[in-house]
């Protein structure tokens, strides 16, 4: 059930290879850069990422989506209510706390979320490096096609897809 405001989030379920039903997601802004929990805050980087200009203009835009996801990730019964919508006979004992992971989300200065991979080349010719940011999950990274465009914007050289 995505919100069209913010397709990459929104409830899902996906059923894992050991028969659980991993539900979510719930995407709140981590307190460090590898902040995989609440316990883990860097205060440099959270001070970095909310004075950077793009962040406060979505914070100024989206500041009631961002609490709501806080919310949801701190109450189970906000939790179950979300999940409800798409699963109702979901209760608040049939959920377990998971893992988190971090996504990271490359925002531009005037505060407009990055939607695919961007790609910044720093210098030209050998010793020349190209930064691939915002890969939206590893298997992403991962395929053919991002393999392809990458060895063409480092060498100039075009490879034709496999047939």
């Amino acid at each position: 059930m995505p919100d069209p405001a913010f397709p990459f989030l929104g409830v899902h379920a996906t059923r894992g290879v050991d028969g659980h039903v991993h539900a979510g997601p719930n995407a709140v802004l981590a307190l460090a850069r590898e902040g995989y929990s609440w316990g883990t805050v860097k205060p440099k980087e959270f001070l970095s990422t909310i004075t950077y200009p793009g962040m406060l203009r979505i914070a100024r835009q989206h500041w009631r989506y961002g609490f709501g996801e806080m919310h949801r990730s701190l109450s189970r019964k906000a939790m179950v209510k979300q999940i409800q919508r798409m699963l109702p006979g979901v209760e608040a004992s049939d959920l377990h706390p998971a893992g988190a992971g971090v996504r990271a989300q490359a925002v531009k200065r005037d505060g407009t979320l990055v939607d695919d991979f961007l790609f910044v080349d720093q210098g030209s010719g050998p010793g020349s490096v190209l930064h691939v940011l915002n890969a939206p999950s590893p298997a992403a990274t991962a395929a053919l096609p991002i393999g392809r465009e990458i060895l063409e914007r480092l060498t100039g050289e075009r490879i034709a897809p496999l047939a």
